[in-house]
């Protein structure tokens, strides 16, 4: 097997990994037209100012010793196994980067015979990138769960952005689907790198030139939808990684069947759950950069979301004792928390109430959702001209028009995209 079949294997079987945003097309070479766009390969994140950056996403090797029973490289699947070398990894990257197809590497792996050795023969190919072909570009690296803790830091040392796959939102759930694994490994690597990245910045404090631990910081990938935990039990495990292992990000994957078992959701009856994801991802925006708490927005009586509203407009309307806010006076706290405004557009709007009164026209030059901000503002103690807010009907308003049966392509689906 050549490099470029192994590549077409090895990449396509780590494309169910999201921890890092990917555009799902497939679109293939055509006569006079110039490049290809591939739904598995090529991958792009975005650094902290902003820039996308093209990355080769792809893994070490797909032939595991484990039987995780909802992963497509388990052991007792059958599909063409793979792997490549640290020195054929090593120089696919290079001539990637040569022809100015890819800036860094996102390198995962199923565990090849143990953790240990899977983890070695990710080092050696991060090592030769940096070391022997002085690769300074962008590298996410995934550790194995139960690895020596000596290679966690030889890792870390060398990539820039690690991650831990918390796989599931339960023990119980992770026993049951992944006999292999375990929770005490999984948050025993988070608290690694979490106790690795602190140290190199006490160092790096002290010592201009101590080396970097994986500056970028750690993230997770949380598979939802193939157990029956609800939406509270996940944002509330997605808060306690926050605050406990400091994680830039935490990653929500829609179950696929793409294989079956009989623990696994039965695939001619199952349907994706990605409303339900983008509504996790909506609600892990709130935690991250609007101060929610994830007992504000869900509660044993209601643990799930509503799937016609997003999480800030359900928390509104559950909470009318806040509301309407004067703009021209509220805490910087209490804007955050109406819908249609965010942060960029609530400074937007401390600096221009300095300045003098406030209007609504203003508002929307602003940036503020005005179409759903209306409801919750007040401007001079005045709400818009003409609008009579029943609070009771305020719901039916606030849920889009329905476009027909809610239908939504898969990532990877054949001709998604």
């Amino acid at each position: 097997m050549d490099v470029m079949e192994k590549l077409t294997i090895l990449a396509d079987a780590a494309k169910y990994d999201v921890a890092c945003t990917s555009s799902g097309v497939n679109r293939g070479r055509r006569a006079g037209r110039v490049g290809t766009a591939l739904n598995y390969g090529c991958c792009h994140t975005f650094t902290a100012d902003g820039r996308c950056v093209s990355l080769l996403k792809v893994l070490l090797g797909n032939a595991c010793a484990y039987d995780c029973a909802y992963c497509v490289n388990r052991r007792s699947n059958d599909v063409p196994r793979a792997a490549f070398t640290p020195q054929e990894l090593c120089r696919l990257t290079m001539e990637f980067y040569r022809r100015n197809y890819i800036e860094g590497l996102f390198l995962s792996s199923a565990v090849l015979g143990s953790p240990d050795r899977t983890m070695e023969l990710m080092i050696e190919t991060l090592r030769l990138l940096r070391e022997e072909h002085r690769f300074n570009g962008y590298i996410h690296a995934k550790a194995i769960p139960g690895a020596d803790p000596a290679l966690i830091r030889a890792m870390g040392l060398l990539a820039d952005r690690m991650s831990v796959n918390i796989e599931l939102p339960s023990e119980r759930s992770l026993n049951l689907l992944c006999p292999d694994k375990g929770r005490a490994p999984i948050l025993g690597n988070m608290a690694r790198i979490r106790d690795g990245i602190h140290q190199s910045r006490h160092d790096l404090a002290v010592y201009r030139h101590a080396p970097r631990f994986a500056p970028a910081g750690q993230s997770t990938q949380m598979i939802v939808g193939a157990t029956p935990e609800s939406d509270l039990h996940i944002l509330r495990l997605t808060q306690g990684l926050y605050r406990r292992y400091g994680l830039k990000r935490v990653f929500f994957s829609a179950y696929l069947p793409v294989v079956s078992g009989p623990n696994l959701p039965v695939p001619q009856t199952y349907r994706p759950p990605l409303l339900r994801e983008h509504r996790l991802y909506q609600a892990d925006w709130l935690l991250r950069f609007y101060h929610f708490d994830a007992e504000e927005l869900l509660d044993e009586g209601s643990p799930n979301f509503d799937p016609d509203l997003d999480p800030k407009c359900c928390w509104a309307l559950n909470h009318p004792q806040f509301f309407p806010v004067e703009a021209e006076r509220a805490e910087p706290e209490m804007l955050l928390r109406v819908p249609g405004i965010g942060p960029t557009s609530m400074r937007r709007i401390l600096v221009a109430r300095r300045c003098g009164p406030l209007h609504f026209e203003q508002l929307q030059k602003l940036g503020v959702v005005m179409k759903l901000a209306q409801y919750f503002l007040l401007c001079g103690g005045k709400r818009p001209p003409g609008l009579k807010v029943k609070w009771d009907a305020l719901r039916s308003r606030l849920v889009a028009p329905p476009a027909g049966e809610w239908e939504q392509l898969s990532l990877f689906s054949e001709g998604g995209g």
